[in-house]
Parts: C-alpha cells; structure tokens; sequence
C-alpha cells in the first residue's frame, strides 16, 4: 500500500466507525489532509476494495472496511486514544470507597459498557485451580445467617440462610464445622461429589441435614459454575447492524452463552488477532470481541471483554479496556499487600 491508500483507508475506517454510513468518495476530499481529484480517491477505493480491506454496499456508492480490512487497522494502524480526563474519572469512582474485588470486578464492566455504548463482559478466574479454604458462619438475626466460603486465593462466594423453627443457628454451624473438617483444601469441582460422600456424616449429627445440604450444595454449584457477568446487553439495539431482528436474535442468544466466552477467551475456532501485549481481538461473522487480559497473582487471571459490531471505535476501546485492567490489577495488588 501507498502513503496515499493508507491515508485514505485510515480515514474511511476512522468515518465510518463514527458515523456507520458508507464513505464516499466526496466526503473524503473533506476528511484527507492533502489534495487530490475524486476520480484518483475513487481509483484508489477501488484498488483497496481489491486489495480486500474495503467493501462496496448495496445502497451507496461508498466504502466501507471488510473483516480484513478492520483486521489491518487494528494491527497496523490503529493509534490508542484515551484522554487524561478519563482516567481521572476512572481513579475517582475506585478512590470513593473500599470495593471488594468482586465488586471491582463488576463495576468496571458497567462502566465499559456506559463508556463504550456497547456490551461488556468479565470472566473471573477460573475455579477449577481454587481449592476450598474455609467456611465461616455470620449470624445475621434469629432468622437468618450467611455462610462464606473462601478458597485458598482469597476468593469468596457467600449463601444467606433464612429458616424457622426446624432449622437452627445452631445446625447451621454444626453442618459448617463438619464441612470445614472434612472438605478443607479439596479442590472447587470436586466439593459436591464429596459433600455426597459425607451425607451419611451429616444425617448422624444434624437434625435438618436435607435441607443444609441441598443450601451448600447449590450455593457450591454457582461457587464452582463459570465466573462470567455481562452488562449493556440493550446497547446492541441502538446499533444499526442488528437492525435485523433475526442477526439480534442470534447476538443475544451468544451473550446468554457464558461456556462461549471461555471458549472465545482460548480462541476456539475463531480469528484472533494479538493487538499487543494482552490484548486480542476476535471476529465472529459480524460481531468483533475484543478482549484484555488482567492478572491477579502469579496463577490467576481474568479477561475483560467487550463485544459489539465489527464497526466499533477500536483505538478507543482498546486503550479503554487496557486502562481498566491495569487499575484491577493495582487496586487487587493494594488490597493483597
């Protein structure tokens, strides 16, 4: 490619990210920094068109970028923009009070999704590498408790008991003490088959046995399940690209799927392009997932996402997404020192 065919392909991919209208020939001679005809800008649209990096619509006579020509852009032209101003706003909502990581977690993909206008999505540390630490017992009144159960990363998920009469505080921390007894330091997959094996144990010591043992086992389960939270699904309806009611369909069918994003985090069948350092950007038909990686400790490791249509602000997402994993990353470290 030309000085001349990257100035122009730069400039039709930056226009129609921001406008998702086909570029024409006439709105570049507005948005190209040096002086040409329009027959030459339509030559060299019609080279990059085959070139495969820009595609003729339908319903205009202008361009707009392919799935490789987005690809291009992102490897080799794309300049990350985040303004100072962001990141300030981004260290003030962290800075307001003392978040758990959980919340952390979750805060920062909403805030994705409101800054981007698009769909966010986290995937917390995989639990199969966790292994039961403890489960302590936190009265809350007569009537309710919660048991927390923390893995030895220092990750909780909690169950809050509310019971009558038949089922007492006391049951409750019996069942607590003979799990802890029995279950410390077995991995998060297996607890479930191993609490089965212990039912006899539980029915022996506790009166109301059935009834804790069907609560720990489901509050297990969803401890075990994949750690996925997404937010700003209702973004896709203001993007014109799933207008069509069945291409919808299909994208919320995707993000109801958490087992997808595991296997969209390891690239499954799917283009992956490294944008550099932990960053990857993955297409899907017409959907492009854009994914950064963030580290907790030496083992552990989660990924940020956001998911949206191949148009999408790349230079500003990606420096978004970077900035954002950094600051899980420093705000995890702070709390772990």
């Amino acid at each position: 490619m030309t000085e001349r065919q990257i100035a122009i392909f730069k400039a039709i991919v930056d226009e129609f990210t921001r406008t998702a209208e086909p570029v024409g020939s006439k709105r570049l001679l507005d948005l190209l920094d040096f002086t040409c005809s329009s027959a030459t800008i339509r030559n060299e649209m019609a080279a990059l068109e085959e070139m495969g990096l820009l595609e003729k619509t339908h319903t205009s006579s202008g361009r707009i970028p392919s799935s490789k020509g987005y690809r291009f852009y992102v490897e080799h032209l794309m300049e990350k923009q985040l303004d100072e101003g962001v990141k300030h706003s981004l260290q003030a909502v962290f800075s307001e009070r003392h978040y758990s990581m959980d919340e952390i977690v979750k805060k920062s993909c909403d805030i994705l999704s409101q800054m981007t206008s698009l769909t966010s999505v986290v995937l917390g540390p995989d639990s199969k590498y966790q292994t039961l630490q403890h489960i302590q017992l936190v009265p809350l009144n007569e009537r309710s408790a919660v048991a927390i159960f923390i893995t030895d990363h220092g990750h909780t998920e909690n169950k809050t008991f509310h019971f009558g009469e038949d089922v007492s505080v006391k049951d409750i921390k019996t069942c607590c003490d003979l799990l802890n007894d029995k279950l410390s330091g077995t991995p998060i997959g297996e607890v479930v088959n191993k609490m089965k094996e212990i039912q006899p144990l539980l029915a022996s010591h506790v009166a109301r046995h059935e009834v804790l043992f069907e609560a720990f086992v489901n509050a297990f389960m969803k401890f075990a399940s994949d750690n996925v939270y997404c937010s700003g699904q209702s973004n896709m309806l203001y993007q014109p690209e799933f207008a069509d009611i069945e291409k919808l369909k299909e994208l919320m069918k995707m993000l109801e799927d958490s087992s997808l994003f595991r296997q969209i985090a390891n690239h499954d069948g799917n283009v992956a392009i490294q944008i550099g350092g932990d960053n990857d950007l993955i297409q899907i038909d017409d959907v492009a997932v854009v994914s950064s990686k963030f580290k907790l400790n030496n083992e552990e490791q989660g990924e940020l996402m956001i998911v949206g249509p191949t148009r999408m602000q790349y230079n500003r997402v990606v420096a978004l997404m970077e900035y954002m994993s950094k600051v899980i990353e420093d705000l995890y470290r702070e709390e772990n020192q």
